[in-house]
Order: C-alpha cells, then structure tokens, then sequence
C-alpha cells in the first residue's frame, strides 16, 4: 500500500461516507453536495443539480464556519457531502471539513462518476465556481 492510500484509509476512518442515493436523499433534507472538481472535469462531464461549486484550493476558507471569507449559508450543524471525480481527493477534503469546525462534513463513495453512474440527475456542466 502506498503512502497516499494509507493516509485517505486514515481519512476514510473518521467519515461516515455515503452512496450516490443517500446523498440524494440528504440533498434533498438539506445537506449541502460541495463539488471541488475543477472546471474542465465539471465541464467535460456535467454536475449534480443544486451542488455548491467550491474549488479545493478555496475550500476550507469557504466553509469554516468561523471564516470571514465563508459562504453564509454553512454552519457547524451542517451537513457537507464532499464530491470528487471518483471518491478519492473529497476523503482527505471532508476530513479537512471536519478540522475547520464541520463535525458532519463526509463524502460520496465513488464521486460524480458513481453518481452519474447510479442514473441521479445531472447537467451540462462549466458553473463558475464560488470565488
């Protein structure tokens, strides 16, 4: 096992991840789908419908509840689904969450691709991303 995958096992450890369809069913209750995809994946392979775009390298800074620089609707009672490409980079990202105040931050097993593959909505993809 490689160094990377010790540490997203490590991750993983402290997240209760979720499938495609039960972060459908907690989309719909309220939780908060965050896409970190970059731009041209989200262009060339759509989006989750009602996902906040929030690019990794901002992350952290967008959701801290305690950031200035935050997103207003976030709190520390949040629910934060974190999406990747396939379920890898959003493992460390929720972890990540969880170290800035989101005791309730975790992601989706398989990401955008298992999504899309589970036959959930999506659309045309190339929103801007939040600033």
């Amino acid at each position: 096992m490689s160094r990377i995958d010790k540490v997203v096992a490590e991750a993983r450890a402290g997240l209760a991840r979720v499938t495609p369809e039960d972060a459908a069913r907690r989309q719909a209750d309220g939780a908060f789908l965050v896409d970190i995809r970059p731009h041209a994946f989200r262009a060339a392979e759509g989006e989750i419908p009602d996902a906040v775009i929030i690019e990794r390298n901002v992350l952290e800074w967008r959701l801290d509840p305690e950031s200035p620089h935050r997103i207003p609707e976030v709190s520390e009672e949040s629910v934060v689904i974190v999406v990747c490409n396939e379920g890898e980079a959003s493992s460390l990202a929720a972890r990540d969450l969880q170290g800035v105040g989101l005791p309730h931050a975790t992601d989706l097993i398989g990401g955008y691709r298992a999504w899309r593959a589970a036959g959930l909505p999506t659309r045309q993809g190339g929103t801007p991303a939040i600033p």
